[in-house]
């Protein structure tokens, strides 16, 4: 049995799996341990922002997807009770990369790519279990299969086992952890009477609520509601709670009608939306990409094209900088610049849309006013995304002088 790679991937999702198809297609030994046998719905989000699909584009993925899993929205519209007059957006139009968003079932992509990359020569092993990732010059893996431990060597350790990462933790990174502010909670929808090619998102700042349905074709759409965390409020979870969940999504502005004929075909789950990072998340031969590296608040649908701009940033700097190392320090200093101008930029829209009490009512009052004089003011996330500018004039430009 091989034990020496150059590179070996924990975690065979979005990131994982991109990540070693580009690399094996370029030459690379690459090895992915991936612990499930079987990819099962687990609501872990399938909305791609436009600026995310380019990155699908410039790591050979976004036809792969198309054909067997995506869906793709031209239209969006962001509706708030009470705030500035709302319109459809046309994404193709508006949007510097021209294109929709990508959306797609979550287990069926993750399918797709884990076979993607087997194909362009990564070594993919299912069921494995890693128990240990060591640190240094030669990074080793432990996994146990069956009764037996193997170990594995290598001149990169990629950690991209999520938001809860054990690679993150064996390595010795520090987490840090937003105070818990939203809560989210999400359900598969089919029969729904939501359009397939617009993007909803209604927000309910008297509430602090929220509801979004995002299309994923023939009349299914993942729906997701949430609400900041207060008093009296509780996490939905499992099918007692499913019409609990329909009554907060229509109360945060979603049309009553699209959900008359909607029947759940998968899980409810809850989260909370606090954002979990690393701070320049390369040392010492372990990279970290993915929800592994920067967990973002999943009610912007950031997740995924910033999981992509990992993969992206990563394969480039890893082909054509000889020295690994060299080449882990500089992803992990590029990460940090756009995921530090998104959780800036979510972090005010959180504080402006639903932060609760008086003062964030006279806040919101005098905000929405002067976007209802310049809409541009408000952060472009699906356009733009970490490139919006979220420095302190920008933040001036938002909220105005006198916050």
């Amino acid at each position: 049995m091989k034990s020496n790679y150059d590179l070996i991937i924990v975690g065979g999702g979005i990131a994982g799996s991109a990540l070693g198809r580009s690399l094996a297609e370029q030459g690379k030994q690459v090895l992915i341990l991936e612990r499930e046998k079987i990819f099962r719905d687990r609501v872990r989000g399938e909305y791609v922002h436009p600026w995310g699909v380019t990155e699908l584009r410039a790591l050979g993925i976004y036809d792969l997807l198309k054909q067997t899993c995506g869906h793709e929205a031209r239209y969006r519209v962001n509706q708030i009770i009470n705030g500035p007059p709302s319109k459809t957006r046309d994404l193709v139009e508006t949007s510097p990369h021209k294109t929709g968003s990508m959306h797609f079932y979550h287990p069926k992509m993750q399918e797709e790519l884990l076979q993607a990359a087997e194909h362009a020569g990564s070594v993919v092993q299912r069921g494995s279990v890693v128990s240990d990732v060591k640190p240094g010059p030669i990074p080793t893996v432990i996994v146990r299969e069956g009764q037996e431990e193997h170990t594995y060597q290598s001149r990169l350790v990629i950690g991209a086992d999520g938001r809860t990462s054990l690679c993150r933790n064996w390595a010795g990174f520090t987490v840090n952890h937003d105070p818990d502010r939203m809560l989210i909670m999400g359900l598969l929808l089919d029969g729904s009477g939501a359009p397939d090619n617009v993007v909803h998102y209604y927000i309910n700042p008297i509430n602090s609520e929220f509801s979004v349905l995002t299309p994923l074709g023939n009349t299914r759409v993942r729906c997701y509601t949430g609400f900041h965390q207060q008093d009296g409020r509780r996490r939905l979870s499992g099918h007692k709670d499913i019409d609990e969940f329909v009554t907060t999504s229509i109360s945060a502005g979603a049309p009553r009608d699209w959900f008359v004929n909607a029947t759940a075909s998968g899980p409810l789950a809850s989260f909370d939306c606090a954002d979990t990072w690393v701070s320049h998340p390369y040392d010492n031969g372990i990279a970290l990409i993915g929800d592994a590296a920067s967990s973002s608040d999943p009610s912007y649908g950031c997740g995924l094209s910033l999981a992509l701009r990992d993969v992206r940033v990563l394969r480039d700097l890893l082909l054509t900088e000889k020295n690994w190392d060299v080449a882990g320090h500089q992803y992990a200093t590029e990460h940090d610049r756009y995921f530090d101008s998104i959780h800036r930029l979510t972090n005010w829209l959180t504080m402006l849309m639903y932060e609760p009490g008086p003062s964030a009512a006279v806040r919101r009052e005098r905000v929405f006013a002067r976007l209802t004089e310049d809409p541009r003011r408000l952060p472009d996330l699906p356009g733009l995304g970490p490139e919006f500018p979220s420095d302190e004039a920008a933040y001036r430009n938002l909220f105005g002088d006198d916050d």
